[in-house]
């Protein structure tokens, strides 16, 4: 088959693939006339296509062949797609010739399951080995990691990549049984663990003036969504369990797409694309606005509002904390502000040191007054408890209702 031909087929393959960030890498370049690529200081230059994936990328399955049958996936064993497979040196070809063009800032390799996990996590390696030693690549490289492989090949993977990552798929043993019996949480989790480890040990020898290591700097996942009856509250629980306990750099939450000769236990629709942008939006509040999973749902609510951010739902499921006054809370009540980031928080902080703050200077900040209005407390505003109890409230911030054209395509 004509490199061209395998190109198409295992790009394809791979664009279901969300986990592609580039944050993170270590800075390094070619500035001095050695070696080839560059990473910035936050990673590589990079553009996402709409749906929000990373594109800059060269990204790439090394073979979509695989002795696995995860049923949410194109490349399963019983799938019926054209197979193709790629020798290290065509995905090094490549890698270099699409550099050179500045096609690309890096490289993104994953690949099927052949023969055994050992043996394909040795090609992968081959790849990034032959890259970094051979032509002396500086770019990024993010490389997919598989369990099941010996704790060793992940080991030299990350000796050689960016950013690896391992992807848990599905949030609940009980979805992988259903959907993908060869797939096991304990055994990822102990992988992850080994990782976490090797990362530490990479970051001490760093601090303690080991500036030519090349190591990886961070893993991360993804997980599927709306491919089975997983609740938000799931994916958040275990996204919250993989930061704490392995201080994974991101969880991507990827939803569901429908594949060609789908399994028949598959949904036939995809979850709304709002479900994955709501999900991303609750996740970056765990991360960073001190947000507890139990506070963002509860056991009476599992699934995100699709309607509203989650934590302007949050704030009108807990109105008896509201308004917070501008000028006297603390850091963290007004990150919990509907309407107030954390650029414009510190921002606030700043200024009430010197006056009290009015409507008119959230306004120079670029705060939305229609949104905080409800909730804050301002030299000039005092929000009525009528409006806050008021049951038209929620009704305030929903989409406006859009007239149906009757001549629509």
């Amino acid at each position: 088959m004509e490199l061209q031909s395998k190109l198409a087929i295992l790009a394809d393959a791979a664009k279901y693939d969300a986990s592609c960030a580039s944050s993170g890498a270590v800075k390094v370049n070619s500035l001095d006339g050695k070696g080839v690529g560059s990473t910035g200081g936050m990673g590589i230059c990079h553009s996402y296509a709409p749906d929000g994936r990373c594109i800059s990328l060269l990204k790439v399955l090394l073979t979509n062949l695989c002795i696995y049958d995860c049923h949410y996936c194109i490349n399963r064993r019983s799938s019926n797609v054209r197979r193709a497979a790629f020798t290290a040196e065509e995905v090094v070809k490549l890698t270099l010739d699409f550099y050179k063009r500045n096609y690309i800032e890096g490289l993104f390799l994953s690949s099927g399951i052949i023969r055994n996990a050992d043996h394909t996590m040795e090609m992968v390696i081959d790849v990034a080995r032959t890259l970094r030693e051979a032509y002396d690549f500086r770019g990024y490289i993010h490389l997919k990691t598989i369990p099941e492989a010996s704790p060793g090949l992940i080991e030299i993977a990350a000796r050689y990549a960016d950013r690896i990552s391992i992807n848990l798929e599905l949030p609940t043993q009980k979805s992988l049984d259903v959907l993908a019996p060869e797939k096991s949480i304990v055994r990822t989790r102990h992988a992850m663990g080994r990782i976490r480890n090797r990362l530490d040990e990479a970051h001490d020898r760093r601090k303690n003036g080991d500036k030519k290591l090349r190591h990886a700097t961070g893993q991360s996942t993804q997980v599927i969504v709306g491919a089975d009856e997983s609740t938000d509250a799931d994916f958040l629980a275990r996204s919250d369990d993989l930061y704490g306990n392995f201080k994974l750099r991101r969880v991507y939450y990827s939803a569901f797409s429908p594949i060609p000769e789908p399994s028949s236990i598959l949904p036939v629709k995809p979850p709304p694309l709002v479900r994955e942008h709501r999900l991303y939006q609750a996740d970056w509040l765990m991360r960073f606005y001190g947000f507890k999973t139990s506070e963002i749902l509860t056991p009476e609510t599992p699934n995100l509002d699709l309607e509203l951010d989650p934590k302007l739902a949050w704030a009108l499921r807990n109105r008896q904390d509201f308004p917070v006054d501008v000028q006297t809370a603390s850091r963290e009540a007004l990150l919990r502000v509907p309407g107030l980031g954390g650029t414009s928080v510190q921002r606030i902080l700043q200024i009430r040191r010197h006056t009290r703050i009015r409507q008119a200077d959230l306004l120079r900040l670029r705060i939305s007054l229609a949104k905080i209005q409800p909730f804050l407390k301002t030299a000039d505003h005092n929000p009525s408890a009528y409006l806050l109890d008021s049951d038209r409230l929620r009704a305030r911030f929903l989409p406006k209702p859009k007239q149906l054209e009757l001549f629509a395509k």
